[in-house]
Order: structure tokens, then sequence, then C-alpha cells
């Protein structure tokens, strides 16, 4: 691996020095944080939808009672055992409540969405769906949900505000219970992320693209949306948690952070490692956390990047981490993680590894903690910084800042100039094109959502610069002759940054004027589909070989020589 400075590994001698580095860092840039972020709210009025067996929502709703609810409905989706619900006092609290009792195949039909304020209930019947809110408590909608049952109805590892899942022999209960009789009011949450819908690679012309948002969130809280044409994302804010991992998975920045936005975060981790190095410290290991659990200050070399949310921060940020002057980059995951958001992190080391291997660099520089590990958080690094130059990026575009520090990373590694496999599904590639079938039609370059795909000005050319291609797939479905297919994989080559030709063909000229419009293959394709319509049989077929004016003017001038020309097509 190619070391372009000699800096020795961190000891003890160097703990003083490195702790007034960093106090310095901190104290000349301060770290952002959510100040003011927009909010949105939430209004309940306590009406409470109960289901589960019946013994437990029967409990549940004599433990409710007089809690200042605003109502509560018993929904029996579970049978329970002969005598179990002989508890006459139990039976005289509940009873007078609003219930009903589903059947086993009416609990596969039943449908339960919302959020806290705004969860529907419904039935699905032979005569079409049934309100339950309306049967059950006269109202359009519940405001909470407290689900009993052995499998919760809603299967998601971050419910949506308002949903409280639990069994009632769990030792939290009556934790659980207050909380349920604590949701009633007014309650406000941030607006954590919005989506830019000109970036977004999802679809394109109505095809179909880019999945990745949908794939990591963990609250199920992005859709795709289908209109009468096109498809495009749609995240529900009174679902989103803020865990960010849509944001860091967005491989053009399409989704993004409110408060504090990507560019400002990374810019003050890169000022932080500047003023470190500027301060004498050595080595300096960056750890990206969650603020939350930030109990206690590090050793004098590990910087912490607190984050609201440890999918704040993908493999971007963690690279320019690398290329700003950090010797390594830890994540410090935490017990409480959802799975999904644990497997998006684990995939975002690989393909950071990937690239770091691609470019010449040790993988081992990414490194993740376990929870509670606080000796391998302050454990030297056993490898030098890269660089004790300060890297700078320029710009809100988060594909340009991230090329900027791969290049960056590039001058300082080996780069065999070659194109680099990945994990599936990598953002980084390029395309190739079929001369023999590619007609230049540019469907691909009005469906490409990034500058990657780009057609000639003066003449018929389809080129590439391979750096903002994000393997999205949306010009290989949008090519009417299937001339297109993706090269995943980073290709180690300046040339990836440059615009390539893919295919050009001389222009055609109109057969009347003179003046090219369109390119030879195109032409040759559009005479050989038409060759059987009846609107260019004969001398019409020579309009396709006409400009679009000249096509006009001799249309109208047929039309004048023959004025029922038009009726007998």
């Amino acid at each position: 691996m190619n070391q372009r400075i000699d800096l020795l590994p961190v000891d003890e001698a160097d703990e003083p020095r490195n702790r007034q580095a960093r106090d310095l860092a901190r104290r000349q840039l301060s770290w952002p944080v959510n100040l003011a972020p927009e909010t949105l709210s939430y209004v309940s009025e306590g009406h409470a939808l109960l289901l589960g067996n019946e013994r437990d929502v029967r409990r549940a709703a004599r433990a409710l009672a007089n809690r200042g609810l605003g109502s509560l409905s018993l929904l029996i989706t579970e049978p329970v055992a002969a005598g179990a619900n002989d508890d006459e006092a139990l039976l005289a609290a509940t009873d007078h409540l609003s219930q009903h009792s589903l059947s086993r195949e009416q609990r596969r039909r039943l449908r339960l969405s919302g959020y806290l304020g705004c969860f529907t209930a419904s039935l699905d019947t032979p005569q079409g769906p049934l309100d339950l809110a309306k049967a059950l408590a006269d109202r359009t909608h519940f405001d909470l949900v407290i689900d009993l049952g052995e499998v919760p109805c809603l299967g998601l590892e971050l419910p949506p505000p308002g949903y409280l899942a639990f069994h009632w022999e769990d030792a939290a209960r009556d934790t659980r219970l207050t909380e349920a009789a604590d949701l009633v009011g007014e309650f406000d949450k941030p607006r954590y992320v919005q989506v830019d819908a000109q970036r977004c690679a999802h679809a394109a012309n109505g095809q179909p693209g880019c999945t990745r948002c949908l794939e990591v969130c963990p609250a199920d809280a992005i859709a795709s949306r289908q209109g009468r044409i096109e498809a495009w994302i749609e995240i529900d804010p009174y679902r989103c948690h803020g865990v960010g991992s849509c944001a860091s998975a967005c491989p053009t920045g399409a989704i993004s952070y409110r408060q504090p936005t990507a560019p400002r975060q990374l810019d003050t981790l890169l000022g932080w490692l500047s003023a470190y190095l500027t301060a004498g410290g050595r080595t300096p290991v960056v750890r990206f956390l969650e603020a939350e659990t930030l109990l206690e200050d590090a050793a004098g070399h590990v910087i912490d990047i607190p984050l609201e949310e440890l999918g704040a921060a993908g493999h971007d940020q963690w690279l320019a981490a690398l290329a700003g002057g950090a010797a390594e980059v830890r994540l410090q995951y935490h017990a409480d993680m959802p799975d999904r958001l644990r497997t998006f992190l684990d995939d975002q080391l690989a393909l950071a590894r990937g690239l770091l291997s691609a470019l010449g660099h040790a993988p081992e520089r990414l490194v993740c903690l376990a929870p509670g590990d606080t000796a391998g958080r302050d454990a030297p690094s056993a490898l030098p910084p890269l660089t004790a130059t300060p890297l700078v990026l320029t710009g809100d575009d988060k594909r340009a800042r991230l090329d900027q520090a791969l290049d960056r990373l590039a001058e300082l590694g080996t780069p065999d100039g070659e194109r680099h496999a990945l994990p599936a599904g990598a953002p980084y590639g390029g395309i190739t094109v079929n001369q023999a079938t590619c007609t230049l039609c540019m469907a691909c370059v009005a469906t490409c959502p990034t500058p990657a795909l780009g057609a000639g000005r003066d003449a018929p050319r389809l080129d590439l610069r391979e750096a903002d291609c994000v393997q999205c797939g949306l010009c290989e479905a949008a090519c009417p002759e299937d001339a297109i297919r993706l090269t995943p994989g980073l290709l180690t080559d300046p040339a990836r940054g440059e615009r390539r030709v893919l295919h050009e063909e001389a222009p055609f000229p109109c057969i009347h004027c003179g003046k090219p419009f369109a390119s030879a293959g195109t032409i040759a394709a559009i005479k050989a589909k038409l060759a059987d319509h009846p609107h260019f049989a004969g001398d019409a077929a020579r309009r396709l070989e006409m400009c679009e004016d000249c096509r006009v003017r001799d249309a109208w001038r047929a039309m004048a020589r023959d004025p029922d020309a038009q009726l007998k097509v």
C-alpha cells in the first residue's frame, strides 16, 4: 500500500498533545446540530384501538380506564382457552366498551395503517371494506393502537408513532401502558429528510430505475407512487424516524437530511481534522456514533462525530475523512440498532472497503465497533494517515463531492487503471453500447437522471462521463433497440472523469434542403418500421428522409395538388 507521509503510530507520549489538538479543533468549529428544524405535529385525542386475545385486551382496557384516554375500542383477534374469561369482575369492567370479535379467516383480512392521531383499521368483506373506526367508535380514525397479539399486526422494526405492540406478560407492560395513556395532546417532531425529485433516479419516462432507498428504510416510510405515466418516491414524514439510511443510500443526493445538511456536516468534520493536524495532533481516528451513546470522552487521538442517527453518514463521508487526513474511520454500533440499519451499514462498509482496495489502500482503515467496545474505540491506529494536507470539497452536489474525495484517494494510492468489481448494487460503473443496433435515438439521454449521458451538439453522438453514472438502469430499460448494458464496477483510470464517445454516426442530411437532422441509423430504422404504413406509401416515403420543416411543406404541397389525398389514406 502506498503511504505518502511518514507519521508514527500514536503512543502514550502523544496523548496530551492529541487531546489538546482535538479540543482546539472543537472550539474552532462547532458541530452542526438540529437547533430549529422544521417540524410537523401529531394531534391525538386518545381514542385507542386495543387488539389481541380477549383476556389480554380486557385486562389492558381495565388498566387504562380513567387514565384520560378519549375512548377504548376492543378488537378480539385471537381466541383464548376455555374458561379463561370467567373473571366476572373483568367482564363487568369492560363489557360496556365497543367491541368486536374476528374469526380466524377475518383476522387475515384485517388492514391497519397510519400513525399517531390518524390510524385506519378496516376489514375486507364481500361487500367491501368495513371501516372499524366508524363501526366501533363512530369516528373517521383511531388515535393510537395497542397491539397485544401474539404476532404484531404491523411487523415493522420501527413502527409508526402511536403504535405500541407488546405482550401482557412483558416486564415493561406497565411502562408501555403508561406510555399509551400519555399519548393525548399535540406532539411535534422534526421533518428529518427531504426529496429533490429532479435528482431522483427512481423512474423516468415510464421506465423503472433505482430502488436503493426503498430497500433500506426500517420504518417502511418510503413508497413508490405510480401516476398515469410516471412513478416517484414519496416519504411519509409522519412515519419517518430519521434513521438516515435512505439519504446515505441515495447515490444522487435526491434524498437529504434537512438539518444538518450533509455538506455542512462533512465540511465540519474535515475542518476538525484540519485543525487537529495543524495543532500538532498525530494519527487521528474518526469515530462515527449516535450522539446519545456518547457517554464518556474517548482517547485524545479519537475525533468523535456525533450523529442524530448512525445511518446519516455513509461511505461517502467515511472515505472523505480518510482523504482528509484520518488514519482510520470507526463506526460505533449500538445495541438498539434496527436489523435493517445494521445490514445497510455492513453493506456500506463492504462497498467502502472495496473502493479503498481498488484505489490501492488498506481496507482495514474502515472498521466497525461492537456495542460497548471501549478498548477498540481507544486503540491507536496501526496505519499512519494517508496525508496531512487538508481536503476542501466544493459545491453541494453529493456525487461531485464524493468524486473529489475519490480523486484525492486515487492521488494518494496506487490505482492500476482497471475496472474493479464491487458488491452487487454499487452505484459505480459505466455502460456499453452495441453500435450495430444503436440508432442514436437518444431515449437513454432523455431518461438519464444525472449528467452521465450526453448527446453530441454538432453530430449524432452518444457520450458518457462515467463518474456521474449511478447504475440506476434507466438507460438500459429505455433503449428501444436493447443496445445498452450496464458495466458495474469502479474504473480506476482518470478517464472515469472524462467524457468518452460510446457511439457516433455521420449525420443524415435532408434530401430537400440538405440540413443534417438525424443519424443515418435512425432514418434507416424508421423507414424499416414504417415500410408498410399507408401514409408513407409510394412517393410519400421520401418524407422520412426530410427534416421536419421540409416534411410539412411537402405534405401541404401534395394536398394542394390533390385536396382529397388525405381521404384516400
